[in-house]
């Protein structure tokens, strides 16, 4: 909240953005874990000055890992390139609204089973921002009511919530719960298999495990069969 003094203008403009946004977070009671979305807390012209704060105090890691910024050619505007890489790019989906997403009815009352996939996603992990990268399959079991959806918007959604430091498991119930909330179909399958470099460069250093996990929602939850069905019919992952 801005001061009521005299010289609250001046207070406030001294104050980084990022407390400005943290202070509209606390008063809405909204949370901001790593893996949230908080465009709806950010004024126009923020985020650059966001992007220069965190500029900023990227410059002082770089001073406390007693890298030589100044003399060293390879690194003298690397503070800026993190920066932009973090608030533009692999983060980008915390700072900014969902795609727009054009829904047409379901006129011709498709109700089979249609999969996506493999969609390639990019993340971080939210303990070592280390890269996660893998494939996504999505199977939907539409009914006469479900939003029809074009196959690109299923990537665009998901490159949305991947976008975000995350841990795998919760990635895929935020996307799940993403398309049910779009598409309101019978049934929603996600199938994610990925690479974790927080094992491949750091820890264990093992280079070929991956981790895969599921949700199903729907008739896929009550249906075995369905649920075979549309395991069966994505390629064997590895």
């Amino acid at each position: 909240m801005k001061s009521t003094t005299p010289d609250g203008a001046a207070l406030d403009a001294g104050k980084p953005v990022s407390a400005k946004i943290r202070e509209r977070l606390a008063q809405s009671r909204k949370r901001f874990h790593a893996n949230d979305n908080i465009a709806g807390f950010i004024e126009p012209g923020e985020l650059e000055q966001l992007l220069d704060e965190v500029e900023l105090k990227m410059q002082g890691v770089l001073d406390s890992l007693v890298i030589d910024t100044v003399g060293d050619h390879n690194t003298n505007n690397t503070a800026r390139r993190v920066a932009k890489m973090y608030v533009n790019e692999v983060f980008r989906g915390r700072y900014v609204a969902p795609p727009a997403i054009t829904e047409f009815p379901n006129a011709e009352h498709l109700n089979e089973l249609m999969i996506v996939g493999p969609l390639t996603v990019r993340s971080a992990c939210s303990h070592h921002f280390c890269p996660v990268i893998g494939k996504v399959w999505i199977g939907v079991m539409p009914n006469e009511h479900t939003n029809v959806i074009g196959l690109s918007k299923y990537a665009r959604l998901a490159d949305w919530v991947m976008g975000r430091p995350q841990i795998q498991e919760e990635a895929v119930v935020q996307l799940a719960d993403l398309i049910m909330e779009k598409t309101q179909p019978d049934g929603l399958a996600i199938v994610m298999e990925a690479s974790h470099y927080c094992m491949a460069w750091r820890g264990v250093k093992d280079m070929d495990s991956k981790m895969i996990n599921s949700v199903m929602r729907g008739v896929f939850l009550k249906d075995p069969n369905l649920r075979r069905e549309f395991l069966a019919l994505i390629p064997k992952k590895g």
